[in-house]
This record gives C-alpha cells, structure tokens and sequence, in this order.
C-alpha cells in the first residue's frame, strides 16, 4: 500500500511539537571524488573515518559516533557540483562546542588559505561559510550559551546578520 500525503497547501495542525531533545543526526552528501573529500572532512576539517566501502563512500565521526557525516559517490563520480539556481541543500552546519573550538578550525583554514564564503555573528551565534571540493554550502558555528540570546515581543528568537569580528575570534587561541 502506497503512503498518503495530504495534498500540497494544506495543514495538518493537531498541536504537536517535536521533542526539544530531537537532533539531526547525519547528512549523507554525494560527492564527485571520494579521496578529494576525505582529504577535506579529515584531513582538514579533522573527523574520523568509521567506515569506509570499498572506493565509494565513507562515514566519517566526531568523538567516535558512527558517523555525522556520509560521503558516497554512487550517482555521483566525477560529475559536475550541482546548479546553484536548483533546489537542494543549502548548506550543512556544524556546530562546535565551544568558541575557542571555532576558533580552532578557522585558524587551520586560514593557514591552509582555504578560501572563506563569508563569516557572520548572528547574536545567537558566530560563524564561518565556505564550501566543500564539491561545492557543498557549510557552516562551521558555536552557539552562545542560550540565556544570552534575545527574543522579539512575538517569543522569536532574535538573529541578525554582522561583520564577524575574526581577530577576536582567533585571540581565543591566546586562552
């Protein structure tokens, strides 16, 4: 039996919210060439393979889980990054514990002149952009602790979009 879905401009608004405990586990992302990824997401950005099959895909991990991010080439050895102007995902965004982390990892980009996309405070956070070999949007962020954020009338959390300041960033490299 096929699934039903409810028809598109509709709502299903019966009050349920999804648990406050609930994360994104993982991104699977197609990749062109396995090799030239890996070199990024470990031997630069610093996870772990867990897995690996064959010459066309890996998992690859934070601190030993089984993997935040999958790499495979299955549909897409050797192709073309996809159009900028299509649909798909935007960016992945991987949050760091604590701002010297960031910090961390901006100055092994910086050193490697791993070229940037931009580098935002959003008050709620910091952040740098870049994008992968293939052209796959990242965020690299550290959230401030939650009670510094600040709210709307409206209970929105309020964001906004600065310069980020990247010599106070890399001073925490001094701490």
């Amino acid at each position: 039996m096929e699934p039903t879905f409810q028809a598109p401009g509709t709502k299903i608004n019966d009050g349920y919210i999804v648990p406050a405990q609930t994360q994104i586990g993982h991104v699977h992302l197609k990749v062109s060439n396995l090799e030239r990824s890996l070199e990024f997401y470990r031997d630069l950005l610093g996870f772990q393979v867990t897995s690996l099959y064959g010459d066309q895909a890996a998992f690859l991990s934070a601190g030993g889980y089984h993997h935040h991010i999958g790499l495979n080439t299955w549909h897409s050895k050797d192709a073309p990054p996809a159009p900028v102007d299509g649909v798909g995902l935007y960016h992945v965004a991987i949050r760091y514990p604590v701002r010297k982390d960031l910090a961390i990892i901006f100055d092994r980009l910086r050193r490697e002149n791993y070229p940037l996309s931009g580098a935002s405070d959003h008050g709620v956070s910091e952040a740098i952009y870049l994008y992968d070999p293939d052209n796959n949007g990242l965020e690299l962020y550290w959230d401030r602790p939650r009670e510094s954020w600040k709210y709307h009338e409206n209970g929105f959390v309020e964001m906004v979009t600065k310069p980020l300041d990247l010599r106070g960033l890399l001073s925490e490299l001094q701490k």
